[in-house]
């Protein structure tokens, strides 16, 4: 990858794929893009009221569109849906199209950092942490298949993150020259 190529965060809800990917933007002086947030804006509603209507294969369709538009584009970081992964095509876009981050943290710091949020359709059960435990047994696989980088984001800073990320992209933009 060379600089100024696109950047692809995945990850389960609650990671840090927007905040990280804001600030990673702003430092590499890229455009940043939410999938979710570009798909809520094109719908004019959100995401909750998507899969209420259309349910998650409506939505999966919408989102495979968005991203198939937006991976054909350079020079941004996007910020992938949790549930991205989940379509083979996505993943083939992703991994061709740049380089893809896997933003990893425990079910039990998700839980932390979501729990209260109302906008998470996959969340309204009675146990949201059981089903993030779920989420990241069926998807943890899949992040790590496609990402070209790992990063824990455990209890760090937003800050902290978006620098340790930063520092590995320059390893790899420098061992790719």
């Amino acid at each position: 990858m060379k600089r100024g190529e696109n950047i692809y965060l995945v990850g389960l809800m609650g990671a840090g794929k927007t905040t990280v990917g804001r600030l990673l933007a702003r430092r590499l002086k890229l455009r940043f893009v939410d999938s979710d947030q570009e798909i809520e804006r094109r719908c004019g509603v959100k995401i909750p009221l998507i899969w209420e209507i259309e349910g998650e294969a409506g939505f999966r369709g919408r989102e495979a569109q968005v991203l198939a538009e937006l991976t054909a584009q350079d020079g941004a970081v996007l910020a992938t849906g949790g549930g991205a992964v989940l379509l083979d095509e996505n993943r083939k876009r992703l991994a061709a199209r740049g380089t893809v981050v896997y933003l990893r943290a425990s079910p039990e710091e998700l839980y932390r950092r979501v729990h209260y949020d109302r906008n998470r359709p996959l969340l309204a059960t009675g146990d949201p942490l059981a089903r993030l435990r779920e989420l990241y047994a069926e998807r943890d696989s899949l992040y790590r298949g496609v990402a070209d980088l790992v990063i824990d984001t455990g209890a760090q800073s937003v800050q902290a993150l978006a620098r340790e990320l930063l520092e590995k992209l320059e390893e790899r933009w420098k061992a790719s020259a």
